[in-house]
């Protein structure tokens, strides 16, 4: 069970509902992971490095109640599926490559009866088309990739005047030069790092500001954008 009292001292507020629902998306995370390696973090942990870590952004004020949210590389929900159930607002799209994890998410949406929730199948490189191109206010991803890469994945899903929320640690300070000169090259600039303040651990969300149309020609296929990465 997720410590609600713990969410309550980082000033996490969920109704009573949402808090059902987090108690069950936990309860299926836990019954899955056995065979499918979800996560590797201990149950005791869970509510801090996966719920707090995702809802803290909340806090922050970078997502809006209304926004339209795609999550890239889901893998388990996070932070995609938490958000989802705090704010019912939220229109989510889950984004992860693999089919079993697809499956997951799709059992929890549906045993959760989340319907501000749909589940996209695929490679980020390959569904940035439309409806999905351009057609978002927020791109979210957490633990995915360097930020310069992180940048061709996320910045042709997100509407000129949104931005894309990377989740990073420490090293992201590491990664600033070569993620701002991506974001020239894909429409977008680096706006602030905010650390989430997640306790015991340094947890930060890279902002990335798009500010104009992303070339058509990005994103590469994978193999460039790993071999060749922009930046």
């Amino acid at each position: 069970m997720p410590d609600f009292l713990a969410l309550e001292q980082l000033n996490i507020h969920l109704a009573p509902g949402a808090r059902e629902q987090l108690a069950a998306y936990h309860r299926l995370l836990l019954s899955h992971n056995a065979r499918m390696d979800l996560t590797t973090v201990p149950e005791e942990q869970m509510t801090i490095r996966h719920y707090a870590d995702s809802l803290l952004a909340l806090n922050h004020g970078l997502i809006k109640p209304d926004d339209r949210v795609i999550d890239v590389g889901s893998g388990a929900g996070f932070p995609g599926l938490p958000l989802a159930i705090a704010w019912p607002g939220l229109e989510v799209t889950l984004l992860e490559s693999r089919q079993k994890r697809c499956a997951f998410l799709r059992e929890v949406v549906h045993q959760l009866g989340l319907t501000n929730v749909s589940v996209l199948c695929g490679r980020a490189e390959d569904l940035a088309t439309r409806p999905h191109r351009e057609g978002y206010d927020r791109a979210l991803a957490r633990a995915v990739a360097p930020l310069n890469q992180l940048v061709e994945y996320l910045l042709p899903y997100v509407r000129p005047g949104g931005q894309a929320l990377c989740w990073k640690g420490p090293a992201v300070r590491d990664e600033t030069a070569a993620g701002q000169a991506a974001a020239r090259e894909l429409g977008g600039r680096l706006g602030a790092l905010v650390d989430l303040h997640v306790p015991g651990r340094r947890h930060f969300v890279q902002i990335i500001e798009k500010t104009r149309a992303t070339p058509a020609r990005y994103p590469r296929k994978a193999g460039l954008i790993l071999r060749q990465p922009l930046g």
